[in-house]
């Protein structure tokens, strides 16, 4: 609890115990009862009256302040000409107080949540200058520096470890409590805490651009991206209030009016009475309140569990989302290749791995990582000239002054060469060399542990459509996507290929699309799509930028929980709508009958403005979505 909010407790109780005291000590004279009450009522609300009167002064009367304001000062004037009941004056004050505090209290939890976040953010990184470790800012570090990360540290910036092995807390980034261990080569992510082993670690990014930073712009910037719910909301209070004011205002005078004009009698201070009790009953506090907190939990929730969402805009899109399509390569599989078969080579294997690797040399495709893992040597790049990589179809270099085409089925065509087709599933690079053909590689990939498991997770979520994407082969596509119980399949796309198919697709369909990718080449469809979803951890730069939904961990079973987590928080925010406005309709109704009095007046703001945060706060409880 915040210095702030223990002395809104304190002014709370003594305000309580003032106003029991007044009610049951007997004050004869009005005069005295007047000034013994004007204590506590300024106590617990000259903040608000001051409020009032500043936004007043700026131009800004309708306001929840200017609601309290008037409907208090009025309640203490009728009292003091009247009725004599102070006490209903400084209730409407202190219930709306003790609202207040209960709505900062859940701001406060939600952002406590986004400050374990923040706490992924490093102090400091380990240079080494003439043999001594030196602290410096990690905005003074560049890219190629050699850094140390020694046990309980911070990985201050992205990098690759170049001696030493470890194990990594990555909880902060992913939600995940499972260690994840790292040796020379592996790469490490800013934010993940080194637990056992010393690490030498050569960076790779700028500290602006590593993960941690990333994270913490994306998080920091989401609230600026309002959902339409919340601009309603907005819009809703800017004309709600004046309304209800000048309703009030009616309320107090015509009626009163009308019984004179008619020849009966007419008190108005009755009139004046329903007319403050209006005012009371109609402050949007709780729709006000409970709306944007409602987003911030949700937004906060599923950042603790490894959901990037970029703004409360795409928490809402998300919750609509009803096909999801994803990219098969890094998403749906691991992205990890390997050489599985070499088949129908007219020269020596070796030979041919060597011309495949020198050809692929240039790219960073996972799959001509693939074919230069297998090659096992290092490549020669001065043996290689003229490289041209064909989108879609493969690549074309000069090696050895030898004209060498690495690619796909469709590339052979265009040379042209006839080629062999496989007996095997897997990505099948075909190699020809100065327009004959010498054979194939077959490259295989693994789907991931999860990725069953995520396909029949968003079913069960009420997806109705899920598709899958990829450039692979036919035959690749349809066995993996068999296995995983994807039914719409489409296969052998170039770049503009998905994205004139997410195209149809979005003309076709009903509710949101989403689109699930991690490379450079989806940023493109990222973007087109409804709701872009990018796979954090191994993902592009380009696709995270692109995306709207982040999955710090890669794992596909994030897509339908990040589902489940919006459908969940635009169901609170829906009920909060629902209930606040209902409820404030219908006591409205009977303060104008004179059936309501300023107690249910108190209820119909503070009270329902307490229901409905302590609803938006399960917005935060997302660990079983």
């Amino acid at each position: 609890m915040t210095k702030k909010q223990k002395n809104m407790v304190a002014r709370i109780l003594i305000t309580s115990v003032l106003t029991v005291l007044l009610y049951f000590i007997p004050l004869g004279n009005p005069f005295p009862k007047a000034l013994f009450y004007l204590i506590p009522y300024l106590l617990i609300g000259y903040d608000v009256l001051k409020r009032a009167a500043v936004n007043i002064s700026h131009g800004q009367v309708f306001d929840e302040n200017f609601l309290m304001s008037v409907a208090t000062v009025g309640a203490y004037v009728l009292a003091v000409l009247s009725t004599g009941e102070y006490t209903e004056a400084v209730a409407v004050l202190l219930f709306y107080q003790i609202g207040e505090l209960f709505q900062g209290i859940a701001v406060g939890k939600s952002r406590k949540n986004i400050a374990e976040l923040m706490d992924i953010r490093p102090d400091y990184a380990n240079v080494e200058e003439d043999g001594q470790l030196v602290q410096v800012d990690p905005d003074e570090v560049e890219i190629g520096t050699r850094i140390i990360v020694q046990p309980g540290e911070k990985i201050p910036i992205d990098g690759i470890v170049l001696e030493g092995s470890s194990s990594l807390d990555t909880s902060s980034l992913t939600g995940e409590s499972v260690p994840r261990s790292v040796v020379p080569g592996s790469k490490v992510m800013s934010g993940c805490i080194n637990e056992t082993g010393v690490l030498a670690i050569q960076t790779t990014h700028e500290f602006g651009e590593s993960t941690a930073s990333r994270i913490l712009d994306l998080v920091e910037n989401a609230s600026s991206n309002k959902s339409r719910s919340e601009d309603f909301i907005s819009k809703f209070a800017r004309f709600y209030t004046p309304i209800v004011c000048y309703c009030a205002l009616a309320l107090a005078v015509l009626p009163p009016l009308f019984l004179l004009l008619t020849g009966n009698s007419a008190n108005f201070g009755t009139w004046i009475y329903r007319a403050l009790t209006f005012l009371v009953i109609s402050c949007p506090c709780a729709l006000v309140i409970s709306i944007p907190l409602t987003f911030f939990a949700g937004l906060g929730g599923a950042s603790h569990e490894g959901i990037l969402i970029k703004g409360s805009n795409y928490l809402e899109t998300l919750s609509q989302v009803k096909t999801v399509v994803m990219d098969k390569t890094g998403t749906l599989t691991k992205g990890v290749f390997s050489v599985s078969g070499i088949h129908h080579s007219s020269m020596e294997k070796d030979a041919l791995l060597d011309l495949a690797a020198h050809a692929e040399c240039a790219s960073s495709h996972p799959i001509a990582k693939s074919i230069q893992t297998a090659y096992g040597k290092k490549v020669d790049r001065s043996r290689v000239t003229d490289i041209e990589e064909i989108s879609g179809h493969g690549i074309c270099a000069t090696v050895d002054g030898k004209k060498v085409y690495a690619g796909n089925e469709k590339l052979m065509a265009r040379i042209p060469v006839a080629c062999h087709s496989c007996h095997e599933t897997g990505t099948i690079v075909h190699i020809a060399v100065d327009e004959d053909y010498q054979g194939h590689l077959v490259i295989s990939d693994q789907i991931k542990e999860h990725a069953r498991q995520a396909v029949a997770d968003l079913k069960r979520s009420g997806v109705d459509r899920i598709v899958m994407l990829t450039g692979d082969a036919h035959q690749v596509a349809e066995d993996v996507a068999s296995s995983l119980g994807i039914t719409e399949v489409f296969s052998e796309l170039l770049p503009q290929d998905k994205v004139a198919k997410v195209e149809q697709l979005l003309t076709s369909g009903s509710g949101k699309l989403a689109f699930v990718g991690d490379g450079v080449n989806d940023a493109p469809v990222l973007s087109r799509a409804d709701i872009g979803v990018a796979m954090g951890a191994l993902g592009s730069d380009a696709a995270i930028e692109a995306a709207d939904v982040v999955l710090m961990d890669d794992d596909p079973v994030k897509i339908g929980k990040s589902i489940r987590i919006a459908r969940k928080c635009m169901r609170i925010v829906y009920q909060n709508i629902v209930f606040a406005i209902g409820v404030k309709v219908l006591c409205l109704l009977l303060s104008a009958f004179g059936v309501a009095n300023m107690w249910l007046a108190i209820f119909a703001d503070v009270g329902v403005m307490i229901i409905a945060v302590l609803n938006a706060i399960r917005a935060l409880m997302v660990k079983n979505a």
